[in-house]
């Protein structure tokens, strides 16, 4: 097993906030191919390899700010066992558990809700930042987010794609960046393709983005960052912003 990662820019200082895992095969075959092979038998021994073998590889890449790492909640039956195994990996790879982000998501095949905001609030007793990702494509994110409040939350890409010229998405996509506000979530614009959808975060106070206007998943390396997105642009009285 290995991994690609992608980063998660904080356009605010033009530099990667996090990257995240994307499991491959070790030759570099798809996630999909790869998840196709897990099943009950083996689902809670792949999510705990995934975890380790992340931060052996994010360690070795001599990655700098955090790491982010996708979790299967249905293959967490003790959450303090799973943490266990993680905070074990940290130490052994001298990769700070502080820097580790758990990002799962919201339209899962989820056993129990209560089950994720348990496995939600152990992870936060232990210090690590959680996240809800692709929020927006399922039913249940609302109804989480009353039970849990993460760290950070992910809008679905397909909230984002053309959310600069389509006025139902800028409408729900306000609607939510209001409520996040409130609740002090962070929120990351997944899926960026274009200087006008990352300029229409950027006027709406976003400051997390991740797509390949930035960058494509690297290889089990870190990507370089395309300078495309640093490309400036102007307002109407003609000053320039990055």
């Amino acid at each position: 097993m290995a991994f690609a990662f992608q980063p998660i820019i904080d356009t605010s200082v033009g530099a990667p906030y996090a990257h995240e895992a994307l499991v491959r095969g070790p030759n570099g075959e798809s996630a999909s191919s790869i998840l196709a092979q897990v099943d009950d038998a083996n689902r809670y021994h792949f999510d705990q390899r995934c975890r380790t073998n992340a931060i052996a590889q994010a360690a070795a890449l001599q990655m700098s700010g955090f790491l982010s790492i996708n979790f299967m909640p249905n293959a967490v039956y003790q959450p303090e066992a799973c943490i266990r195994s993680t905070l074990e990996a940290a130490e052994k790879y001298n990769f700070s558990s502080h820097r580790i982000i758990f990002e799962t998501v919201e339209g899962e095949n989820i056993i129990s809700r209560r089950h994720l905001v348990d496995i939600f609030r152990a992870y936060r007793r232990f210090g690590f930042q959680t996240a809800i990702d692709d929020f927006g494509a399922g039913y249940s994110g609302l109804t989480l987010l009353a039970d849990f409040q993460p760290d950070l939350i992910k809008l679905d890409m397909e909230l984002v794609r053309g959310v600069d010229s389509d006025p139902v998405r800028q409408s729900i996509v306000r609607g939510v960046l209001a409520m996040c506000h409130d609740l002090e979530i962070r929120v990351i614009a997944e899926g960026i393709e274009t200087l006008a959808e990352r300029n229409f975060f950027a006027d709406n106070g976003v400051t997390l983005m991740q797509g390949y206007l930035f960058a494509k998943p690297a290889f089990r390396a870190i990507p370089s960052m395309n300078a495309r997105w640093l490309v400036k642009r102007h307002d109407d009285r003609g000053e320039a912003h990055v």
